[in-house]
């Protein structure tokens, strides 16, 4: 892997394309190169829900969004055009998908940092080679900046939120989900994730609320993301003890909301990191994936990642291939 000493990028772009936990696991990356490069222009590309959370850093000075409700074609060509006009001279792809390696060479960038990938490595200027060695997420995008001659210094994931966003959670939350008041804890469950290989049972969620609610005296409040419902409304027919519902909230609303939690229990899904990032206590149950991978936070801190230990694991699989409801989640 080449490594740039130019230490002088006046313009930069950093890009993970897609998944909320991804880009909220890029975070540090954003910071050091901050550090690194005091009065540099630094832009984000990436999905336009996720990069919302990426609103408020004062470590950026403009987040790109990109569209893909709308035609490939006609986004693409947009943020090209776009991308093409802001004139970096630097721009690290930390996703590697066909897409965003077209993207980077549309900049017209002078150094590209992408992974070495058959075919679409030959857009980057400088290629970095997945050695085999175990790393988490954070430390797997360092080697990023390192190639462009920048050291990676922050190690942390965070979100930035206004006073406003605080106070509107807080509202939300103690007026109109749980307007009774009370000083008992506030756990929130996510039941959810994107592939159903990594979905907890329902019907342990429910479980876990009735434990939380008889041990801890806890208020349950259920998260939900766009394509959760039937996973949710399973959770509250197999509930024994009051639940309140959140709904499918804007990604910063729920940031915030967390940020008034005593702690998030979650799959391995976006929720898991936003409430990390916003120093929320996380526990995060993993399935078919790598813990040690996507769950790069220290249990001194408050977070821990919890795991079945399985045969099958890791599968990397989205859908579980096992005859009737995977194994790890019994």
């Amino acid at each position: 892997m080449p490594v740039s000493n130019h230490q002088s990028y006046r313009r930069v772009l950093i890009t993970r394309m897609k998944f909320i936990g991804d880009i909220v696991l890029t975070t540090p990356i954003i910071h050091s190169a901050r550090l690194a490069l005091p009065g540099a222009y630094i832009a984000y590309l990436g999905e336009r829900h996720a990069v919302a959370l990426l609103e408020r850093n004062p470590y950026l000075d403009e987040t790109i969004p990109f569209d893909f409700s709308k035609p490939a074609i006609t986004e693409q060509t947009r943020v090209g055009w776009l991308l093409r006009r802001r004139r970096f001279d630097l721009v690290i792809d930390l996703f590697g998908n066909p897409r965003s390696a077209l993207l980077t060479r549309l900049t017209g960038a002078s150094t590209r940092i992408g992974l070495d990938r058959k075919g679409r490595g030959a857009l980057y200027t400088i290629r970095v080679v997945d050695d085999g060695k175990r790393r988490n997420a954070i430390e797997f995008h360092e080697r990023f900046l390192e190639a462009a001659g920048l050291p990676a210094i922050w190690h942390s994931t965070e979100i930035f939120l206004s006073d406003e966003e605080r106070r509107s959670a807080r509202e939300f939350l103690f007026r109109t989900l749980f307007p009774e008041g009370g000083s008992s804890p506030l756990v929130v469950l996510h039941a959810g994730a994107t592939w159903p290989a990594k979905r907890w049972l329902p019907e342990r969620f429910a479980r876990l609320a009735g434990l939380l609610h008889r041990e801890l005296g806890a208020r349950v409040l259920l998260t939900e993301g766009p394509h959760d419902g039937d996973v949710v409304e399973e959770v509250l027919r197999s509930a024994d003890t009051p639940l309140r519902r959140a709904g499918v909230l804007p990604l910063r609303t729920l940031a915030a909301i967390l940020t008034e939690c005593s702690a998030l229990i979650s799959n391995d899904a976006g929720p898991m990191h936003i409430a990390a990032a916003v120093g929320t206590p996380t526990v995060g149950i993993f399935g078919p994936g790598e813990e040690e991978i996507w769950f790069p936070y220290r249990v001194e801190r408050g977070y821990r990642a919890l795991r079945r230990d399985v045969p099958c694991h890791p599968c990397h699989l989205d859908f579980c291939n096992r005859k009737g409801r995977p194994i790890w989640s019994a």
